[in-house]
């Protein structure tokens, strides 16, 4: 991580570390207790923003609008899929469409950013927010890449509740291939986007819910990724917490990384799409209305975990 980034000590590190199994902690406590997912989700948000109004807490992101708008999507997907997991909604068919919606429009309000930063800081610059940015042709292709995460949302109409204690709310079509384009997506949005804070908004929290995926609860992707985004948001727009000495990791801004880090992003994705299409030809389904990785070890392993 040294080249792509500045400030990397020992101490540093082990801040990281700390902050990633925080969040990991955070998120599977509140994943198995409905009690707490009320209290962390419902009650501490309005104590926060509270506490911003009145000027006891707050950091130079929440001055920006996008930091906000990130802080209510992240919370109306958690309040969303919480209905979905513990109401009758989530019996009904037309509560899919909830997941696909909110993912979806998470991901445009991103790919928006990213041209609005090609557009506007052609060098190096302080946003409104305090974060240096510098916009260049990665923004482009990366926003592509986001693109073709919407495009690639499929099987939505198989999203169900696991039939366990902890009642998480399961994407089986939602396999590896999409987790890992959509987190090489996201990350590199951070590093264009979120410069300063992409150690932590970016690649800390995108870690966090790809560990608890593959090693906690299978299935659960997107679940995981709301509840530990809005965690991060709403920690971050509460706290200056990068003013302290060991959270002061920076990008290069090299622009031969940040170009490298994009056409990963978008070649990845442009994958998933191939694949996605092929397979949808290959097995004449349609990919709006019918899962297609049913054949996977991935899918069918997901629904065994899960009970389904």
């Amino acid at each position: 991580m040294g080249f792509l980034y500045e400030g990397l000590t020992v101490t540093s590190f082990l801040a990281f570390v700390v902050f990633v199994a925080a969040l990991l902690f955070l998120n599977e406590v509140t994943r198995k207790s409905k009690v707490l997912s009320l209290v962390a989700f419902c009650v501490l948000p309005i104590v926060l923003a509270l506490g911003v109004y009145m000027g006891v807490l707050g950091s130079p992101a929440g001055k920006t609008w996008f930091a906000w708008v990130k802080v209510v999507s992240a919370l109306a997907g958690v309040y969303g899929f919480m209905l979905i997991r513990f109401t009758k909604l989530g019996q009904k068919r037309f509560a899919a469409l909830f997941p696909l919606g909110i993912l979806s429009l998470n991901i445009a309000e991103a790919v928006y950013r990213e041209f609005e930063v090609f557009a506007t800081y052609k060098t190096l610059t302080v946003d409104p927010g305090g974060v240096l940015v510098l916009g260049g042709t990665w923004n482009i292709l990366n926003g592509i890449a986001g693109i073709l995460c919407i495009l690639t949302l499929t099987g939505f109409g198989g999203i169900r509740v696991s039939k366990d204690k902890s009642r998480d709310m399961i994407w089986p079509d939602m396999t590896w291939m999409y987790i890992i384009g959509y987190t090489l997506w996201n990350y590199a949005y951070v590093y264009n986007c979120i410069s300063t804070r992409s150690m932590y908004a970016g690649f800390g929290i995108l870690l966090a819910a790809v560990i608890a995926e593959f090693f906690f609860k299978r299935g659960a992707w997107l679940q995981h990724r709301a509840q530990i985004l809005s965690l991060y948001a709403m920690f971050s727009l509460s706290v200056d917490f990068q003013g302290a000495s060991f959270f002061q990791v920076f990008p290069t801004y090299n622009p031969s990384l940040l170009m490298t880090i994009s056409i990963v992003s978008f070649l990845f994705n442009v994958g998933v799409f191939a694949y996605m299409v092929y397979i949808a030809a290959r097995d004449k389904k349609n990919p709006l209305k019918e899962e297609i990785n049913t054949d996977t070890n991935y899918y069918k392993k997901t629904l065994a975990v899960n009970n389904l």
